[in-house]
């Protein structure tokens, strides 16, 4: 594999829930790459199938046609090295914020004090370092968010999924989440996808992709025509 080679690739990869008249359709055939690198905002109204797509590229989801394949990522048919934030809550009730950040680590076979050294690293990253002894209860969902971002980044990711990981936070939280997973992919060389409703989210990011109503186009949007950029002479 080249550093040019795609962590994934989608083709015509479907998903259907359901059968029979009450199918529904979350996502067309789309196909795309993500390579190393990349920093990809998926746009499209509530209901588009983002968050499907997103399911799909991380394996937490299998195609119902079509085919996702991570040549580019360790792990056999189930890839590794990829990392999910979720929109909503996703912190085990039970266990204090370190513990839920250093919990991949510790599963994936890390030792448990090398895993907590490591998710206190990436909790004082995001700001969150006088959390580690609270639960999840005991915290707001700003506060959550952040230390789900923590649990994300600390087992040192190459691709990084983040499904409108500022969709219930303030405008200068959700700020300064997007700033941290930038910087963190900066720091380890990985890939970002964030799905978003927010356009200053989006404009955080080099590539736009865009769903409408399960269809995925990876082309670029058409720019505006304004009176500004009509060349002279030419009629609208």
């Amino acid at each position: 594999m080249t550093s040019l080679d795609p962590l994934v690739r989608c083709e015509a990869a479907a998903r259907t829930y359901g059968g029979g008249a009450s199918a529904v359709v979350a996502v067309h055939g789309a196909t795309c790459e993500i390579c190393p690198g990349d920093r990809i905002a998926v746009t499209g109204p509530s209901g588009s199938g983002k968050s499907t797509l997103l399911h799909l590229i991380a394996a937490l989801e299998q195609p119902t046609s079509g085919n996702v394949s991570w040549h580019g990522l360790v792990g056999g048919p189930v890839p590794a090295q990829v990392a999910v934030v979720f929109q909503g809550p996703s912190l085990i009730p039970a266990l204090n914020v370190i513990e839920n950040t250093a919990l991949p680590m510790v599963l994936a076979g890390r030792p448990e004090a090398s895993a907590r050294r490591r998710a206190q690293e990436c909790l004082e990253r995001v700001g969150a370092a006088d959390l580690m002894d609270k639960l999840p209860e005991e915290i707001s969902g700003g506060q959550a968010q952040r230390a789900a971002v923590a649990r994300a980044l600390a087992p040192r990711p190459r691709l990084i999924l983040a499904d409108e990981p500022t969709g219930q936070l303030d405008r200068t939280t959700g700020r300064h989440v997007i700033d941290v997973l930038l910087a963190a992919a900066d720091e380890l060389g990985a890939a970002v996808v964030v799905t978003t409703h927010d356009p200053t989210v989006a404009e955080r990011l080099i590539l736009r992709w865009t769903m409408h109503a399960g269809r995925l186009s990876t082309e670029p949007p058409s720019p505006l025509v304004t009176p500004s950029t009509v060349p002279e002479g030419s009629t609208q």
